[in-house]
């Protein structure tokens, strides 16, 4: 089991971060919660943080859980800005709703909901029904950064996505063949979740199982309440038709799909499925390469465990939400079809939608896919992460009674041996 070796600018930031924290250059990462609520008051010139619904629980779950995790240098500094990021845009969201009430008043149309495992062709099917201007979608640097300045003659928060990406993908070249992304491309509302200290992407880099426990336990209706209002805001400062429909995409919707539906009724889901054995290894592989930046000592074994825990455990919340929901609100894809034949594919997603698809629309998409097509992919095997398929299937089956394992050879053989592929996920 060897999965690939830590980039070499990985190990040059971790030398020089302490030596410039030393220096006096940079200040060094604190984790202490009341130092950070005054950093972020003094950073914003603001103090009102908006209530307490139960975020500041949430937050104190993760700073636990961030210092018993095996940080490196450049993780700390990493876990310290970002959540200094988040409490600095709570006050800032707080002032603009103060001085602009009709930003809550907002009425949203119910969204178009994708829901899939990571790893499942949810980002590619996001992006190709985002070719649509007849829905509405937030970019990276949106998600990034959900909180506009309106003050500042040009949006920051693009150039500042730009940068982030591309230190990631300085910092360990395999994110990008994982996960193509830049500052204006559609994706996940990540940020919006992370707004609360919410979601999967805050677990997916770093080794934090309390955190993760607490999560899947704790009640996510507040999360999405809030989630919503910052959709509110992103569509007042965008200017946009309040009538367009969102479309919104997340692995961790699978997880919290009841208080989901309660805040947006009326909302239409697809629900996309790939091969598990395959999901799995590269959903695995995936986690490697991001936590492999914010630690040095990065468990494969222990990444199969709770991903594999963690995909069992929306499985089954899924299978049990989608079980509640008529056809007319459930539209099934699968990752297979959609490698065999997009279009066709697509065509049926707009049948349900009821939607026609011209032919400028579809050009858009054929772009996209072009472009798609030029990205390398990466490699993934399931025994990298100490997983067999039979374990797989074992632990799918004891989680979800619906659960049936499928017989895509193909998609099976490709996680199973030597795992290449190119995708976008």
């Amino acid at each position: 089991m060897k999965p690939p070796p830590r980039p070499v600018a990985l190990r040059f930031a971790e030398h020089m971060l302490p030596k410039l924290w030393s220096a006096g250059v940079l200040p060094p990462p604190d984790l202490d919660e009341h130092r950070l609520f005054r950093q972020a008051r003094r950073v914003s010139k603001l103090d009102d943080f908006g209530p307490d619904d139960g975020w500041r629980d949430t937050l104190a779950v993760l700073l636990g859980a961030l210092r018993d995790a095996p940080l490196n240098a450049i993780g700390r500094t990493i876990a310290h800005g970002s959540i200094l990021k988040v409490l600095v845009d709570r006050l800032r969201a707080e002032a603009l709703f103060a001085e602009h009430p009709d930003i809550r008043a907002r009425p949203l149309a119910p969204p178009l909901i994708i829901c899939g495992q990571m790893r499942s062709g949810t980002t590619r099917l996001q992006r190709l029904l985002a070719c649509d201007d007849r829905f509405a979608h937030l970019r990276l640097y949106e998600t990034m950064s959900p909180v506009p300045r309106p003050d500042m003659r040009r949006d920051p928060r693009i150039r500042w996505a730009g940068f982030g990406v591309r230190f990631i993908n300085w910092a360990n070249p395999g994110n990008a063949a994982a996960h193509p992304t830049g500052a204006m491309e559609p994706d996940e509302e990540t940020g919006l979740l992370e707004h609360s200290f919410w979601g999967a992407q805050i677990e997916a880099q770093r080794r934090i199982p309390a955190f993760a426990r607490y999560c899947e336990s704790a009640d996510p209706l507040p999360v999405y309440g809030r989630f919503a209002d910052l959709l509110r805001l992103a569509g007042w400062f965008r200017r946009d038709d309040p009538r367009l429909p969102w479309l919104l995409k997340s692995p961790q919707y699978l997880q919290d799909l009841p208080a989901l539906s309660s805040v947006f009724p009326g909302a239409r889901f697809i629900f996309v499925t790939r091969e598990a054995e395959a999901l799995i290894a590269s959903g695995c592989s995936l986690i490697w390469n991001q936590m492999v930046v914010q630690s040095d000592v990065v468990d494969a074994a222990w990444i199969g465990r709770e991903w594999l825990h963690k995909t069992a455990l929306r499985q089954a919340r899924a299978d049990a939400f989608r079980a509640t929901l008529p056809d007319a609100h459930a539209f099934a894809l699968d990752f297979a079809d959609m490698e065999q034949n997009w279009r066709g594919s697509i065509r049926h997603v707009y049948d349900w939608l009821g939607l026609p698809i011209g032919a400028a629309l579809m050009e858009r998409m054929e772009h996209y896919v072009a472009r798609e097509r030029r990205h390398v992919g990466h490699r993934y095997r399931l025994t990298d992460f100490g997983l067999t398929r039979e374990a797989v299937t074992s632990a799918l089956e004891a989680s979800s009674p619906a659960y049936r394992p499928s017989s895509r050879a193909a998609d099976v053989a490709a996680a199973a041996s030597q795992g290449a592929a190119s995708e976008t996920r």
